[in-house]
C-alpha cells in the first residue's frame, strides 16, 4: 500500500511492474496501463485480480488508485467533477514521476467516462483506451443523480454501518461508511448532477484507439455503439452474452482476452515511430 499527495489530496496508489520484459536503452516505453473505478462504493480493488494483475503478468507496467474521496483515498468537501478528475488524474502521474509518459486509460463505469474526458483533454499523453461498460448519455447523469439523492436520504443518521461492525461485516460496514461520507458530505451528487456530456463531435475528436465492452442486458449498450459510430478509431464493441452492467465483477475469460489483446496491440502501435500523425 502507498499513499501519494498530488495536487491538494493524498491518493491510495497501487502499482505494479510489467513482468518478463527486459530494460534497453534502444527500446521504446511501453504506456503505462492506468486503471479507473467507478462511483460510490468501488474502488482500485475491484480490477486487482480480474484484469491489472494479468496486464503486468502480460508485460504492462500498471497503475490503480482510489479516485478523489473513494476507497483509502483522502476524501475532500469538493472537486467530484469530471475536469477536477481529469487534473487528479495527471497530477498523480506527475507525482509519481510519469507525468511525460503516454497512458492506456482502462475505465469501469464512470471511470470510463473519466477516462474519455482525459483523453479528449489530453490526448498528446492518452495512447489508448479500454471502457468497460461506459456511460455515456445524459439520461445516465439524471438517472444516477436520482439514484445517488435516494441513496443519501436512505443512508443519513443511518444505524446501518454500526450494526454491520456489530455483525463483524467490517468490509461492508466500510463501504457503507464511505458511501454516506461520499453522499451526504461532500459535493459529489450536485457535481455528477452538472457533469458535461459528450457530444458526436467530442467522438469524433478522438485521436487513439478504443476498446468498448458491455455486457449484452446493459442499458448502456446504445450509448456504446453511438461512440462506436462517430470515433474515428473504435477498434471494437464487445458485448458479452449472459451479463448487465457487471463485466469487470463476472470476470469472464472473455473480458480479460479482450483487454489484454487490445492492451498489446495498442503498445505495439506506440512505438512505432511516428510520422507526423497520431497512432489510428
Amino acid at each position: 500500500m502507498a499513499f501519494v499527495s498530488a495536487g491538494s489530496v493524498r491518493f491510495h496508489v497501487q502499482q505494479l511492474p510489467a513482468a518478463g520484459v527486459a530494460a534497453a536503452p534502444d527500446r521504446p516505453e511501453r504506456p503505462v496501463v492506468v486503471f479507473l473505478h467507478g462511483l460510490v462504493v468501488d474502488n482500485l480493488s475491484s480490477f486487482y485480480c480480474p484484469l491489472a494483475v494479468p496486464a503486468a503478468r502480460a508485460g504492462h507496467e500498471v497503475v490503480l488508485y482510489d479516485l478523489r474521496g473513494h476507497g483509502r483515498t483522502e476524501r475532500p468537501a469538493t472537486g467530484y467533477d469530471s475536469r477536477t478528475a481529469v487534473r487528479d488524474l495527471f497530477a498523480l502521474l506527475g507525482a509519481l514521476g510519469r507525468g511525460q509518459r503516454p497512458v492506456h486509460l482502462v475505465g469501469n463505469s464512470y471511470g470510463g467516462t473519466l477516462a474519455l474526458h482525459a483523453a479528449l483533454a489530453r490526448p498528446d499523453l492518452v495512447s489508448g483506451l479500454t471502457l468497460l461498460e461506459p456511460p455515456l448519455s445524459g439520461a445516465w447523469v439524471e438517472n444516477m443523480v436520482d439514484t445517488l439523492s435516494a441513496a443519501a436520504l436512505s443512508l443519513e443518521d443511518s444505524p446501518v454501518p454500526s450494526e454491520l461492525l456489530t455483525l463483524r461485516l467490517r468490509k461492508a460496514a466500510g463501504l457503507t461508511a464511505t458511501a454516506d461520507e461520499l453522499l451526504n458530505r461532500t459535493t459529489l451528487i450536485e457535481d455528477i448532477a452538472t457533469s458535461r456530456t459528450f457530444t458526436p463531435a467530442d467522438y469524433a475528436g478522438l485521436r487513439c484507439p478504443v476498446l468498448i465492452v458491455c455486457g449484452e442486458h446493459s442499458e448502456l449498450v446504445p450509448g456504446a455503439r453511438e461512440l462506436a459510430r462517430h470515433a474515428p478509431h473504435v477498434t471494437a464493441v464487445e458485448i458479452l452474452p449472459g451479463l448487465g452492467h457487471d463485466v469487470l465483477k463476472e470476470n469472464s475469460g472473455a473480458l480479460r482476452a479482450a483487454v489484454l489483446g487490445h492492451l498489446d496491440a495498442t503498445a505495439a502501435a506506440a512505438a512505432r515511430p511516428r510520422t507526423g500523425v497520431l497512432v489510428p
